[in-house]
Parts: structure tokens; sequence; C-alpha cells
């Protein structure tokens, strides 16, 4: 189970681990939090008081400061889960829907002419598409494409990137997707 980390203004941060999270707890670096209780940690027994010190962890966090990097000047990294997450285990060519499996990441403009491996340039594809484009444009193989590549925002690549996220997690990362985005159809 992972927590979701934001910055005091808001913006996602990481996943964390409910270990980490117990940090930023004891070191009072927790400004506000919002869901579930999702642990609760017990600790040492307070000598005059004989009170037990507990951490309770809400699945999403806000920390205090600010962070160094400007969230909205990152990109997102490219893999295939979430390249096919992205997609919807949908392929771009005939528009089948497939297992994770039976995908391949597919270049639009092939390395072969040039094309470079970034998230404007890559689709899903089943097996047999990808094998019966080859080397080629979708223009030049006669094959169009069912949807155009986009880069995910910040807030899709938090629900790409982690498979367990828990209802309120993803009801406060949902709140926040570009209306465009695909992941309103799944």
């Amino acid at each position: 189970m992972k927590v979701l980390k934001l910055s005091a203004q808001g913006l996602p941060q990481s996943w964390i681990s409910l270990e980490q999270a117990v940090l930023h707890y004891a070191a009072d670096e927790v400004r506000w939090e919002v869901g579930a209780q999702v642990a609760l940690f017990r600790g040492g027994h307070n000598a005059e008081t004989g009170e037990q010190s507990r951490i309770a962890v809400s699945s999403i966090i806000g920390t205090k400061g600010v962070p160094n990097i400007n969230p909205f000047d990152l990109k997102p990294g490219l893999t295939n889960s979430k390249l096919f997450a992205r997609d919807r285990n949908v392929c771009a060519y005939c528009g089948g829907n497939f297992h994770e499996e039976e995908l391949t990441r597919e270049h639009i403009i092939p390395f072969a002419q040039n094309g470079r491996d970034h998230w404007m340039n890559v689709v899903t594809a089943c097996r047999c598409c990808n094998h019966r484009k080859s080397n080629r444009t979708p223009e030049q193989a006669r094959m169009p494409l069912l949807y155009a590549p986009y880069v995910p925002s910040l807030w899709e690549d938090f629900i790409l990137r982690n498979r367990r996220i828990l209802a309120d997690q993803m009801e406060f990362l949902m709140a926040h997707l570009p209306k465009t985005s695909r992941l309103h159809m799944q």
C-alpha cells in the first residue's frame, strides 16, 4: 500500500511507503491530510502519563515546504505499462483490446526513419499490427491511427505509475485530470 504525498499546495510529489509517511508525521512535516486512515502505528509509552504514542496515517498527505522542482516541468517517464494504460490496452491500428503481454510499443515514425522514443511518437499496438506496419509510417503502410498519442499530465502520470490506488486516492487524482484524458473513459 502506498500513500500519496503532495506538496503543501496540493501538487503530487510521489507515492511513498507507510514507513516513509510515518517519518513525515514523526518529523511534524505533515501540514494536512485527506482520505481514509490506512494504518495506525503504535510506539512507546510516555514515562509520566503512561500514554502510548500513536501515529495514524492517512492515504493522502500534504507535506510542509516548497518542492525544489516545478512539477509542471517534469516529463513523465515512458514505460510500456504506462503506455498501455494510457491507451487503455487498445491497439492503435486495429482497435482490438488486448492483454498487456500481447501488446508492443509501436513507434509511429520508426527508428529506421529517425523516429524517437517519446510519448508523442509511440502508441500501443498488438503484435500482429506492429509486425505488419514494420519500419514504415502509418501512411506508408496504409494503416491509419485510430487515436492520437499525447503526453500524460502530472496527474495522469501518478495514476499510470501505480496499479494499486485506493478509492479515495483515485477520486482525488481523477478530479484533477484534464477533461480530454482517456483515463476518464475507463
